[in-house]
């Protein structure tokens, strides 16, 4: 029993002196500078060692690290989950203050893109809760209700205040299934919203759209 209790702990990569490949691989994808800075102070963002990649930490809500996803910084399509990291904690950002309202979303790069989106509309980036999934998962077979994701079940478990979901997954066949799935699923005491990126596929590609750097995008080669 202690043999297995000791496989599930996190074992986070080891920290870089400081965090410059992974802010520049950021900037590159059209992520503002504030939000990269307010990761990073918190702990929820930072540059690993060994290869300069980006790792994504999520806490419970004794802001115990529980959760970690590595993400390749050098023009890869790298993704991997850290060594014993719990799915029921992703990562996410909260409202500055207490609010009712959760935005979703399949990954940490769309959260952040979705917040970057946000501070150049003027608005409170920090205004609601955030959330990100590590990804949407189709059920084996069309007609089968989309189970609620554990990250989402966990969320909503320790934090009953929340009533408003507001769903900004992917412009794919997946993403498109997944709210109404969702809606049938969650119980009826949650209002849940479907707010899809206004083009492209996902957040990201709305940002790098908007700032002028899709094209980039496409020859680095850094789409999920």
């Amino acid at each position: 029993q202690e043999n297995k209790n000791q496989e599930k702990k996190l074992i986070l990569p080891e920290r870089n002196e400081n965090n410059e490949k992974v802010k520049s691989y950021l900037e590159g994808r059209g992520i503002h500078s504030v939000i990269i800075d307010y990761c990073i102070k918190t702990k929820r963002l930072y540059e690993e060692n060994k290869h300069h990649n980006a790792v994504f930490v999520g806490y419970d809500l004794e802001s115990v690290p529980r959760y970690g996803v590595v993400r390749g910084t050098s023009g890869t399509r790298y993704l991997g989950e850290v060594l014993g990291s719990d799915k029921h904690f992703s990562f996410s950002v909260p409202a500055r203050e207490e609010s009712d309202t959760l935005h979703l979303f399949e990954s940490a790069i769309d959260l952040l893109s979705f917040a970057t989106l946000e501070l150049f509309e003027g608005k409170d980036w920090r205004n609601s809760n955030q959330l990100s999934l590590a990804g949407v998962y189709k059920p084996k077979r069309d007609e089968t209700p989309m189970s609620v994701p554990i990250a989402l079940s966990q969320y909503l478990k320790d934090r009953t205040h929340i009533k408003v979901i507001k769903l900004h997954l992917d412009n794919d066949y997946v993403g498109r299934m997944a709210p109404q799935s969702l809606m049938a699923t969650l119980p009826n005491d949650y209002t849940v919203i479907d707010e899809p990126p206004k083009n492209g596929k996902d957040h990201n590609d709305q940002l790098c759209n908007l700032v002028g750097l899709f094209s980039k995008k496409q020859i680095e080669n850094c789409t999920r």
